[in-house]
Order: C-alpha cells, then structure tokens, then sequence
C-alpha cells in the first residue's frame, strides 16, 4: 500500500473513531499529517526512517479498522439477556417450523 492510500485510510478510521465525525481539530489527525509531511520526501536512495514509517501507518491503520470493527461486532452480539426461541434462530440463520391451524 502506497503512503497516500495509507495517509487517506487512517484519516478515514480517525473520522469514522470521531464522535462527532469531524477531524479538522483532532490532534491525532495533526500527528499523522505532521509526521507524513515529514518524512514525504527525502534525497537519499534508501531511506530506513520512510520505510518505517510507512509501516507504522500501516500498523495503527490495521489497529484503528479492528477497533472499529471489533466494537461493531460487540454492539450486534453482546449478551442482552436472555432472548427468545425465535430472536435466537434469526440471529444464526434458522427458521422455526410454523404450526398449520
């Protein structure tokens, strides 16, 4: 993955981890902007410090997504109690038989 696509993914998952949905004044999006300025351009022909952190971006954008999605999957799937015969079998994929009158 490129550093653009890298930069423009984290910068997606810190609006998508925003309560408000807004980043314009969030101090992690000014780190990652700050540190991509940084290290964007440089004269050498191997460059340790671009290659490592561009796989750092890499690394926080692969733990912002399981946050995120971790947290979804514990909102659908957390225990709510007991539930009945039928929200149970929806939430698996089964359909109860239906009794004829």
């Amino acid at each position: 993955m490129s550093a653009t696509k890298t930069l423009r993914a984290l910068l997606r998952e810190l609006r998508a981890a925003s309560p408000n949905g807004c980043i314009k004044n969030s101090l992690a999006a000014r780190y990652v902007l700050a540190q991509y300025n940084k290290y964007s351009t440089t004269d050498q022909q191997l460059c340790k410090a671009r290659d490592e952190a561009l796989f750092l971006g890499q690394t926080y954008l692969t733990y912002l997504s399981s946050l995120r999605k971790f947290n979804e999957l514990y909102k659908e799937y957390h225990g709510r109690g007991e539930r009945s015969v039928r929200d149970t079998a929806d939430m698996v994929g089964f359909k109860l038989p239906t009794d004829p009158k």
